[in-house]
């Protein structure tokens, strides 16, 4: 099982919190819609602060 930083989660934690209150924003102004969406906005910007997340799954 992988493990994440305490950067990633506390990342994830803002940005569900984020989409509870309905101000999570997505894209060009869009908002977020969906729960699995605000996870990986989430994660997304835990990557960008360089925090241990795993790679993103490629198909």
């Amino acid at each position: 099982m992988v493990k994440y930083g305490p950067k990633a989660r506390s990342s994830v934690k803002r940005a569900m919190h984020k989409y509870k209150h309905g101000q999570l924003k997505s894209g060009r102004g869009g908002q977020g819609k969906s729960r699995r969406q605000a996870i990986a906005i989430g994660l997304s910007e835990a990557r960008e602060k360089e925090a241990k997340v795993p790679r993103k799954y490629q198909s």
